[in-house]
């Protein structure tokens, strides 16, 4: 239910971010992204938003269970999540178009995600509906774990909006890309894959961890070849595969990372 409440917020949010981009004026013809359904007039744009609305109803309904067994500090991040979700692009001060999208993503689909979903497995074996978080179901390492997902979703981020660079800029979407421009931007992208990779490795040195910790290490080929394109491309033609790549990254290093905790 964990899972299926994120997917939703994740779904809610993509819908959001297409139907207010269009409306604003931020989704034009010159855009180099995948297609969007409302600019691209496929799905009428009050659908678009019903649909959007729709996800983060079904968010809210899908955690009424989990708040049944996380008590109040369920109630309080899932509703922060579905409201930064829809204030990412909506609402009079979009943070998405401010240059707080990064650290949104870095946030709710890194740290709050992971440390979320422990703690509502930890806390599950505490006691019903507690008011306040339980000593001991947020850990240092949990939060640790967090930090590679935060990481490469941010990555996934900031690959979008350095495609996008030029058309948000012109029609005033200040994403941080914007801000930091090309050089400062793979910066941050390195930066947040350097996260990613470092993170297994002080959980095998400091952590007390063996060896099988660091199989997510195994993807590093993959991230490097990722980051050759992001640093020597700015076109839609590159960087869309390479957005997709981020994704399958993504996703990779997850599925090592957990099995090697396991072992």
């Amino acid at each position: 239910m964990a899972f299926v409440g994120i997917a939703l917020i994740q779904i809610g949010t993509n819908f959001a971010n297409d139907y207010y981009d269009a409306i604003r004026g931020v989704d034009t013809e010159d855009r180099e992204g995948f297609t969007r359904v409302t600019q691209a007039g496929i799905i009428p744009a009050r659908q678009v938003k019903l649909a959007a609305f729709a996800m983060f109803a079904l968010a809210i309904c899908s955690g009424s269970y989990l708040v049944s067994i996380g008590g109040v500090p369920i109630i309080v991040f899932g509703l922060i999540s579905v409201f930064c979700g829809w204030a990412y692009t909506g609402g009079p001060y979009p943070l998405g178009y401010h240059g707080l999208g990064d650290l949104l993503v870095f946030i709710f689909f890194g740290i709050v995600a992971v440390v979320g979903t422990y703690y509502i497995q930890v806390v599950s074996a505490v006691e019903p509906f507690v008011m306040t978080i339980p000593d001991g179901t947020v850990t240092r390492q949990a939060f640790l774990a967090s930090l590679p997902i935060a990481g490469l979703s941010t990555a996934m981020i900031v690959v979008n909006n350095v495609r996008d660079m030029e058309t948000d800029a012109e029609t005033g979407k200040r994403t941080l890309a914007v801000r930091l421009g090309y050089r400062g931007s793979r910066i941050e992208f390195t930066a947040m894959l350097s996260l990613a990779y470092l993170t297994p490795i002080w959980f095998w040195l400091g952590g007390g961890f063996g060896a099988s910790i660091l199989l997510p290490l195994v993807s590093l080929p993959y991230a490097v070849m990722i980051s050759r394109t992001v640093w020597s491309r700015t076109d839609g033609k590159a960087l869309n595969p390479a957005l997709e790549a981020t994704g399958k990254l993504l996703a990779l290093y997850a599925v090592l990372f957990a099995v090697g905790l396991v072992m």
